[in-house]
């Protein structure tokens, strides 16, 4: 948002843009009323980042109302967990859609130029855990950030991740997506000085108690440096990874 308005200015100034339309593009501020939705176009002034929505039990005829007034303002567009019947229906009615099934996003098929040098790697455990380690990695390159990804070197392995660790100070912070037990991001935490972010998810036998075991193990962990978020929260954990990387990187 910031973006489109410099870029509104300008033409303002140039007389390119009467101040009529010029209002009427910052009417919207600090949120515009659709109906029963209301959008926060706001909130990348008050936070630094976009306005995220969640897909979730959203009718199709609000995710068509919310997807044409983002491309009625210019801006991207990043929409959670939806599933493939509406991913593919809305790809379908507005070609310039992109649909990822692996993370249940839906954004805008226009590539994001990262604005910040620091890096973010995202592990996951197993195959099982690749819905919510999607959702964040895209989350994360959805903000602005150089992201990197790494699946499938859980602790039922150990060498799988202990291969990794030279590398693990690489990058700025760390997004480590587990279930079962949820073990990983206390080793990854034990063998690295760079924050970690733990995503607990609900893969797990029935003692997992969907996500609830590996969520408690994560926050009991005896290693420093790791916070955790909710279960199955890749997003939240992309926008947390986007806060911190955006302060080392002076972006902040």
């Amino acid at each position: 948002m910031k973006d489109t308005l410099k870029e509104k200015i300008k033409l303002l100034k140039d007389g390119r843009l009467s101040e009529a339309e010029f209002f009427k593009i910052i009417e919207h501020l600090p949120y515009q009323d659709i109906g029963e939705i209301k959008l926060d176009f706001h909130r990348k002034f008050r936070r630094g980042l976009p306005e995220v929505i969640y897909g979730s039990g959203k009718s199709m005829d609000q995710l068509r109302k919310i997807i044409a007034k983002f491309i009625e303002l210019g801006e991207n567009v990043l929409i959670t967990r939806i599933n493939n019947e509406k991913g593919e229906a809305l790809k379908a009615e507005f070609g310039s859609l992109k649909y990822y099934p692996k993370g249940g996003i839906l954004t805008f098929d226009r590539e994001v130029t990262p604005t910040m040098e620091g890096k973010i790697l995202v592990l996951s455990a197993g195959a099982s855990d690749e819905y919510v380690a999607e959702e964040a990695y895209l989350s994360a390159k959805y903000f602005g950030n150089i992201v990197e990804k790494e699946y499938d070197v859980g602790v039922a392995c150990i060498n799988r991740i202990l291969d990794l660790r030279k590398k693990l100070n690489d990058y700025s912070v760390l997004i480590v997506v587990a279930g079962m037990e949820g073990a990983l991001p206390s080793v990854v935490a034990g063998l690295t000085s760079t924050p970690v972010l733990a995503v607990p998810t609900s893969v797990g036998y029935g003692a997992n108690l969907e996500g609830i075991a590996a969520l408690l193990s994560m926050l009991n962990s005896c290693a420093g440096g790791l916070s955790v978020v909710n279960i199955d929260n890749g997003f939240g954990a992309a926008f947390q990874a986007t806060l911190i990387n955006r302060k080392i990187s002076g972006n902040g």
